[in-house]
């Protein structure tokens, strides 16, 4: 029978994607041996369906151990706590988000969108400095997210857009804007093109097939065509592989 490939460990609770053919009691079997193997783990849940459309709830089932849903969690010197059934987090998008702070100077001004519960918008203001605008349309998300900005005593510099990007009436312009999409057909470029000035940097992610990764990259030139935008590419990077021949795929480019 074939192992789960992996499982995400997120503080004291560890979630597991099993293949099929796996039955009640081979998935609990597995599940205690996660809780012998990592003594700060105290709950297992098994993922159910597919994180789907904007709010990314994903479908959790309890398995083995205490049975709640709530997780504190640690990264990159920041703490985050969240519900696992009402709010999307990947803690495998860890060193993406280490990347990305990398590239920020303390004087940027920086947006995020499709923020969840902040992971992005802290990470980036608490290794930088810089002011971060965090949006999202996620209300119990949005509730977390401000919590976590209080746990890293980042409230000087974590400002909120709450709701729908599409329906911000706000008119300000960014130096950075970071867009961790989640699969949706919309690209939500026109949005973020309305936020850019020349010299704007964007850090967009999509979801490919492997070995087509250039039609994404004509996408977003083709988006940038229709809202009057010249833009160089200034990389291309795999982001993580999400089934087999299927990857997030981030596209580095900066208005000109």
């Amino acid at each position: 029978m074939e192992k789960p490939r992996a499982y995400d460990i997120l503080g004291g609770l560890a979630i597991i994607n099993f293949p099929k053919g796996y039955g009640v009691k081979d998935k609990k079997k597995f599940a205690e041996r996660i809780l012998r193997e990592h003594s700060n783990v105290k709950t297992v849940l098994e993922k159910v369906g597919k994180i789907k459309g904007r709010l990314r709830k994903p479908g959790l089932k309890h398995l083995v151990g205490e049975k709640t849903r709530e997780v504190l969690y640690k990264e990159n010197n920041c703490s985050f706590r969240f519900n696992v059934d009402t709010t999307y987090f990947s803690p495998r998008l860890s060193n993406e988000r280490k990347e990305i702070a990398s590239k920020i100077k303390e004087k940027d001004n920086v947006l995020v969108m499709f923020a969840g519960v902040a992971p992005y918008s802290i990470v980036i203001s608490k290794t930088t400095g810089a002011r971060v605008v965090s949006n999202e349309i996620n209300r119990v998300a949005n509730k977390y997210s401000r919590l976590n900005v209080e746990l890293n005593n980042l409230k000087r510099l974590v400002e909120f857009w709450d709701g729908d990007i599409k329906k911000v009436k706000k008119k300000e312009k960014f130096d950075v804007i970071v867009m961790p999409r989640p699969q949706l057909k919309d690209t939500f470029l026109k949005q973020a093109f309305s936020f850019s000035k020349k010299g704007t940097r964007i850090y967009y992610y999509d979801f490919v097939e492997t070995g087509k990764e250039k039609e994404i990259v004509d996408k977003i030139m083709g988006e940038a065509k229709k809202a009057k935008k010249k833009i160089k590419i200034l990389k291309k990077k795999k982001a993580g592989e999400i089934a087999p021949y299927k990857i997030r795929l981030r596209v580095d480019f900066r208005v000109i």
